[in-house]
């Protein structure tokens, strides 16, 4: 910030000509506002809007930072500016032309995107081909390549702005406002096409992107943040990366003392001081408010010390007095720095718009306006716009532009003023405004050109600013491993304070590793630990590996971040791929450092130092490697399901082919060179090998053939001349087997390849997948969406109702147009008489006090609040940020779950009844909907279930298309929720609660995030709703006056939740004015009255006007008494009314039955149009089983293939971990919907549930139906006595797994809190179930205390036990050459007569039973001599399923509960 002008002179040079806002004065009036600043900090340092303040904390706080000395800007900016011409430092000043601007996107005029469903997703996989080929055949035959339709959102415009300018860009909603801002800030990727010539100082926007982007900075109306981080560091990060080099810093300032000093500044400047040590916070992080979030973005982009600024609706969720002192604040930077600024605001008051130089006012995508702010209301006035003196001009400029607004002048019409946004623009290019736009952009085209001093002054200043070592054409201030480095602090800090994160990952890592190392506790070096060493190798390397595919969500959350800092060019994508993997390294070595040191001495695996640290570091690198691979995902896709299905294409075969299940010389020959591709088999080989080449193996029990059966001596206990050890590996006669021999002959591993291939290779894996994660960062970025664009499902049916609705517009346009502005207003209100009819009640409250608790006690939040709402009144609630309104609002509609109401509700004079939630309506601040359902079907499900169960359906249908035609979403009807605008879900949200024909209607802000004119329409609407009948009570933000005497009555809190006034406003809110006149606060006829009474009370940076407490006013005043006694009126009216004899209070409006089948049919409707969910889950069913039957093609019966039956089936315990991955974030998206809904008792928690489970199950089948088809008859199963019905009895434990895995989902979302917890509970789920099973650790050799309890209660033990009794059933078993067992019997005797014995007892059979010598034996003659050993009998496969059964009931009858007792919502 020190890079400013000396004076006017030197900022603006021959080129400014004059300046409509007096310089000094504003400085001098930003001088007496920062003093103000500093002194309100103390007081009034809370939230700016009370959503934001209850999402800091529960109660308003207060920072104390009254000590603290005023802060002069203007001061600082001069000195600092003194300074830096002193040193010679450049200043760089951009002004910004365009000349014939024009924006295209996808989609032609008139074009409906439909929404894909899961039935096009089918069609379309099949004709993957034909979509493969169709491009290369359009390049080959360039006739047949059709265009891509596009539309025009920017029409040609042209217009200048100045260095030390500012630009207020005005329209409705769809105007394109948003649109001009990003194309002025060049980002470009979004749209189509961007022509025309946007310069820079005079430099074309490609070099700009190249050499300058962060000089260009756009500043998006949502806050992105990371939550963790606090208000300080979130800056300090910004700064750290735009300090500029020594050349560019005033003598002797060093990095550190400049990045302290603007920090300070832009702390201070922004009133956000007291927040510099509060996280930001978001959703699920509580941090700062919402108004104070929304000045850290600005701060942010304020950091980059950019010279061209794009503000789009930056003053969102301010209260009018912080929004003005922002844009104060932007004015005197303005001016003293010398920057271009662009501003679009909603709602913007006359004090702001006067602090412009130039506004621009578009009209959907056309310029009808570009000038001087002064002149433009009477620009619109001459074309003969009525005049509307009370209106603010931003509304009333934007007003002209609304057909449903403008209204015109005595004597005029449309036919002879412009109204269409062609004429207004022609009309505009007509203008002398137009000509002196062109005459000013030709001079400074000219000056440009010719004296190229500005434009060599900021490459220059740019150039200075660099660090050292930076190229000149780099648009970064620092190189890359100044970059990598900040990122690596900034990441480390956000891990080191996400607490929870921590704790939860070392928990469930330590858990893990104890379950791990319990599981196979204290293993022998003898025959029988062999196989299960390489099992808990395994086991402990696979679980640390794919514990890292939770970084794929965690990539694609963090991209709208990387997108906004790269936009601000903070620095590179590629810095960032380097610094995760950095930051993340302090935490996952420790980590899985503690996690090896539990398993390996628990399992009792070679204690030395270098067998553990060889472990450690071969575990460490492999989880590292996956970390690596499964981030380039995240890079590469474009949503979770897509980087789900590859990710599933990767990893049946890593596991598969790691070596373990089959050795890589048993590989099929066609797919064994996966096994070289693959990093988890280098891991788990070197930790095979670093293992096994440490021990010896001893040859005992089972081991040994033959040996003694139970009461037989015949044969040696230990290994005999004419015995044989069967470990691999094994010589006859010898009892002792070399680790590194059974390697080699069990696995083909090499002990000598420990370092020299594995270690290596697993290496170069990690190197490239950072390498990957770079080249796709920075070259193939898919973190930039697309333009918005609306999305539509429509039927027969719906078509029919829409060409109705269409007609019944057009006459009324035709009539408007015949009968002029008043008299239709007068009839649409005559209709909506006809049409709407409520159930009208009054409402009363009395001595309403609310108190939360906090640390240390209680405290209130609202005081003896009275007032009442009549039928066919509009209240409004009103107050300053902190006043209590949202609070009030809520405690009324009955919404509180925590804290104490005290007082008096009353409905028609009696105490509420159960069905007070139901009959009344909320229309809350979030507008949270059914993504994917229509406008249409919202409002629909919300008739169905809310409006008596007698009404017919063709009723409630009727009453939802007078809603639609009434909320003027005729053209939205059938438009997807998740792809409309701000205002048309605001309007949804409204009309959702007003199809249940409410008595009562709340809405908490809803002209919040609406720009003047949607606001205006849309209180226009709720007034002809109170005409009809309905009565309204509504909590408002910063109304205008035209708005504020829309309403009947007013309801106004301040701080405390204290009222200051309930009663009439009055026509021009005469009424209203007239008592603060009558107490001493005579509101100015130019002042908007509902700014000018929060002013009076002490709510803005003013005191308040008179020496006592408005509250003690109201109290002590005769319009106080009046009220009470009015209530007392109402309610003795009201009671002596007759209740009703249907009016009998019911919970809900429709019974249980009714209510499943409508929200079991809404989630039909969800599923199938979300075919990335529904066809990810069948996809990757399909690709799991067909590419785990794959190398088990057609299997025989040899042993080999006996063993590969039992891997083939043990497979089909991963479908849970599939299903619960993919179900728990839907699961948790939907209960908030749910909460919202059941606020409003439209349905039970019961039906939530079995709603959710009834929607997956035909999915479930498909899934297990492909599943199991891929599985069975590729592997060649059924070949056992139980024959084909074996084999369709196998269909039976898939889908039940199937089931269970979606019943245990379900489970889990329900007890947890959100979506970052849930896939916490997963692995440990997965490993602990799939451990003790029996299969892993096979029965006999499981720790007895494992055995006696959970090896009976894991679900997994009735799946394997079911699935292969039946498969290996009665299996003939005949070995292969290589599978006998060779030994010789003793001189003299044949194979029969030395090994009989053994073979009667323990089973198999021998080949060779006369042979003399090189007796072979095979291991098993049946397949069930396999699995008796294993506690598995062929009898109990009817009960095992059903037990399998059985767990998935308890999960549904534990996810009711759950859903019916935690919502995790509190308010």
């Amino acid at each position: 910030m020190t890079d400013t002008p000396g004076d006017d002179r030197t900022l603006y040079g021959s080129l400014r000509t004059g300046h409509h806002v007096d310089i000094v004065q504003a400085e001098a009036e930003f001088n007496e506002l920062a003093r103000a600043l500093s002194k309100r900090s103390g007081s009034n340092s809370q939230s700016d809007n009370e959503k934001g303040e209850k999402e800091h904390r529960d109660v308003e706080k207060g920072a104390d930072v009254s000590g603290e000395e005023t802060f002069d800007l203007r001061a600082y900016l001069t000195s600092s500016n003194d300074a830096s011409q002193a040193a010679g430092i450049q200043h760089k000043h951009v002004g910004v032309t365009w000349e014939q601007l024009q924006v295209d996107v996808f989609g032609g005029f008139g074009h409906k995107i439909q929404i894909p469903t899961f039935g096009e997703e089918i069609v379309k996989f099949w004709l993957t081909p034909y979509f493969i080929l169709k491009p290369l055949v359009a390049k080959l035959l360039p006739a047949s390549h059709k265009q891509v339709p596009t539309t025009t959102i920017i029409h040609p415009q042209s217009g200048l702005l100045k260095p030390g300018e500012m630009c207020l860009v005005l329209g409705t909603p769809g105007a394109g406002c948003t649109t001009f801002l990003k194309t002025i800030a060049n980002e470009r990727r979004e749209y189509h096409g961007v022509y025309g010539d946007v310069r820079y100082a005079g430099i074309d926007a490609h070099e700009m992107a190249k050499s300058y982007k962060g000089e260009v900075v756009y500043n998006m109306e949502d806050d992105i943040h990371i939550s963790t981080l606090t208000v300080s560091q979130t800056l300090s990060f910004a700064l750290s990366l735009k300090t500029p080099g020594p050349k560019g810093r005033l003598p002797g300032i060093s990095r550190k003392e400049f990045q302290n000093t603007v920090l300070n500044t832009l702390l201070r400047m922004l009133n956000i001081s007291h927040t510099a040590n509060t996280l930001v916070g978001d959703e699920f992080v509580r941090g700062v408010s919402g108004g104070e979030r929304k000045r850290v973005s600005i701060a942010e982009m304020m950091a980059t010390r950019a010279h061209v600024l794009c503000f789009d609706n930056s003053t969102r969720g301010l209260d009018a007095s912080t929004a003005l002192d922002f844009v104060k604040s932007l004015r005197v930077m303005t001016d003293v720095l010398g920057q271009t600024v662009f501003v679009t605001l909603y709602q913007a008051g006359e004090s702001i718009y006067e602090l412009f130089d130039k506004v621009l006012v578009l009209d959907k995508g056309r310029q009808v306006y570009f000038g001087p702010p002064s002149q433009a209301r009477a620009y619109f006035e001459g074309l003969g716009f009525k005049p509307l003196p009370r209106q603010s001009t931003p509304d009333y400029l934007t007003g002209c532009t609304d057909p449903n607004e403008r209204q015109f002048a005595l004597g005029h019409s449309e036919a002879d003023v412009p109204t269409s946004p062609e004429q207004l623009e022609q009309a505009f290019l007509q203008s002398p405004f137009a000509q002196g736009v062109q005459d000013s952009l030709a001079k400074y085209k000219l000056v440009m050109e010719q004296d190229k001093a500005e434009q060599d002054a900021f490459r220059a200043a740019v150039a200075a600013e660099k660090k050292r070592g930076v190229s000149k054409k780099s648009p970064y201030t620092q190189g890359f491993l100044n970059q990598v480095r900040a990122l690596f602090l900034r990441q480390f800090q956000m891990r080191l304070q996400d607490r929870f994160q921590i704790y939860t990952s070392f928990t469930l890592h330590t858990v893990l590793a104890l379950v791990i190392g319990g599981a196979y506790f204290n293993l022998e070096p003898d025959a029988a630990g062999a196989f299960t060493r390489g099992g808990v190798l395994f086991s402990s390397l696979l679980t640390a590996a794919l514990d890292t595919f939770g970084e794929m969500p965690v990539q694609m959350l963090g991209r709208p971040i990387i997108k906004k800092q790269t936009g601000y060019s903070l620095y590179r994508p590629a810095a960032i791929a380097i610094a995760n993997t950095l930051a993340d390294m302090p935490f996952s070595a420790l980590r899985v450092f503690i996690y090896n040191v539990i398993i390996y001495f628990m399992a009792n695996l070679k204690r030395s130092a270098g067998g553990f640290f060889t472990f450690h570091l071969f575990t460490y690198l492999t989880f590292l490697t996956m970390q690596g691979f499964f981030r380039t995902f995240g890079f590469m896709c474009t949503n979770f399901d897509s980087a789900f299905r590859l990710a599933t294409f990767f990893l049946p075969n890593m596991i598969m082919y790691a070596g373990y299940m089959i050795p890589v010389s048993q590989m099929k020959r066609w797919l064994f060179w996966i096994y070289y591709i693959n990093p988890i088999s280098y891991g788990w080989g070197g930790n095979m090998e670093n293992e096994f080449m440490r021990i010896d193996l001893e040859c005992d029990g089972s081991y040994i053939t033959p040996r003694n059966p139970p009461g037989i001596n015949k044969y040696p206990d230990g290994v005999g001349p004419n015995q044989i050890c069967t470990l691999y590996g094994s010589n006859p006669g010898e009892s002792v087997v070399s680790g590194a021999s059974y390697l080699d002959d069990g696995y083909m591993l090499n002990t000598a390849d420990l370092w020299r291939r594995n270690f290596l290779v697993l290496v170069g894996f990690f190197l490239l997948f950072q390498l990957t994660q770079v080249l796709l960062v920075e070259f193939y970025p898919v973190y930039f969406g697309s333009a918005g664009v609306t999305i539509y499902s429509e039927s027969a049916e719906t078509k029919e109702r829409n060409k109705a609705l269409q007609e019944r517009k057009t006459q009324r346009e035709k009539r408007r147009k015949e009968i002029g502005h008043e008299k239709q207003d007068a009839e649409n209100s005559e209709e909506s008489d006809q049409k709407l009819e409520f159930e009208s009640k009054t409402f009363t409250w009395e001595n309403i006090n609310y108190h939360v608790p906090v640390a240390g006690g209680s405290r209130r939040l609202l005081h003896d609040v009275f007032g009442f709402c009549k039928p066919g009144t509009m209240t409004a609630l009103m107050g300053s940020s902190g006043a209590g309104k949202t609070t009030c609002l809520d405690v009324l509609a009955q919404r509180k779950n925590i804290g104490i109401v005290s007082g008096e509700l009353l409905m028609d004079g009696r105490p509420l009844a159960s069905d007070f939630a139901r009959k009344t309506a909320y229309a809350e601040q979030m507008d949270v909907h059914e993504g994917t359902a229509t406008v249409r079907e919202a409002m629909r499900f919300s008739a169905y279930l809310r409006q008596p169960y007698h009404i017919p359906k063709e009723e409630k249908d009727a009453y939802v298309e007078e809603m639609i035609e009434v909320l003027e979403l005729q053209d939205l009807a059938d438009a997807v929720v998740f792809s409309l605008g701000v205002e048309a879900r605001k309007r949804l949200t409204i009309g959702v609660e007003l199809a249940s024909k409410p008595s009562l209607l709340f809405l908490d802000e809803p002209t919040s995030g609406l720009d003047g004119q949607s606001a205006w329409n849309l209180v226009r609407f709720l007034r002809k709703l109170a005409d009809s009948g309905q009565a309204i009570l509504c909590t408002i933000h910063q109304p205008s006056s035209m708005l504020i005497q829309t309403f009947d009555k007013l309801l106004l809190l301040e701080r405390g939740g204290e009222t200051v006034y309930f009663g009439d406003i009055g026509q021009d809110s005469a009424i209203l004015r007239g008592y603060f006149a009558k107490h001493g606060a005579v509101c100015p006829s130019n002042v908007n009255p509902a700014e000018f009474m929060l002013d009076a009370i002490g709510a803005g940076l003013a005191p308040r006007i008179g020496d006592r407490d408005w509250k003690d006013v109201w109290q002590d005043s005769e319009e106080c008494a009046e009220m009470r006694q009015e209530i007392g009126r109402i309610k003795q009216e009201t009671a002596a009314k007759p209740l009703a004899e249907n009016d009998k209070p019911a919970m809900y409006a429709t019974p249980f039955w009714y209510q499943l089948r409508v929200v079991v049919s809404r989630n039909n409707t969800m599923l199938w149009r979300s075919p990335d969910y529904v066809w990810s889950r069948l996809f990757v069913h399909a690709f799991i089983s067909l590419f785990v039957s794959l190398p088990f093609l057609q299997l025989g019966n040899d042993v080999r293939d006996l063993q590969y039956r039992v891997f083939g089936i043990f497979w089909v315990t991963i479908l849970p971990a599939v299903v619960m991955g993919q179900l728990e974030p839907m699961w948790i998206i939907n209960r908030r919907i749910f909460i919202r809904e059941a606020s409003s008792r439209i349905y039970s928690p019961y039906v939530f549930a079995i709603g959710q489970l009834v929607g997956e199950m035909p999915y479930s089948v498909l899934c297990a139906v492909v599943y199991w088809v891929l599985m069975v008859y590729p592997m060649g199963f059924g070949n056992g006595a139980a024959g084909v019905g074996g084999t369709f009895f196998q269909l039976l434990p898939v889908l039940f797994t199937e089931l269970f895995g979606v019943t245990l989902g379900q489970f889990i979302g329900a007890i947890s809190p959100s979506m970052q917890i849930a896939p916490l509970f997963n692995p440990f789920t997965v490993v602990v179930l799939g451990i003790f099973c029996g299969v892993q650790i096979p029965y006999p050799t499981m720790e007895s205390f494992w055995r006696t309890w959970l090896y009976q209660l894991d679900p997994y033990t009735r799946l394997l036990s079911s699935m292969l009794s039946v498969e290996l059933h009665g299996l003939q078993i005949e070995c292969a050459a290589a599978e006998f067992t060779v030994f010789s019997p003793p001189a003299g005797q044949t194979c029969q007569a030395w090994a009989g014995e053994f073979v009667d007892y323990y089973g198999g059979y021998l080949n060779n039973p006369n042979a003399t010598s090189a007796c072979q034996y095979c291991e098993y003659s049946v397949g069930d001599q396999f699995f008796t050993p294993l506690n598995i009998l062929y009898s109990n496969r009817w009960r095992d399923v059903f037990i399998l059964l059985a767990y998935s009931v308890f999960n549904i009858i534990a996810t009711i509960i759950a859903s019916r007792f935690l919502r995790y919502a509190k308010r």
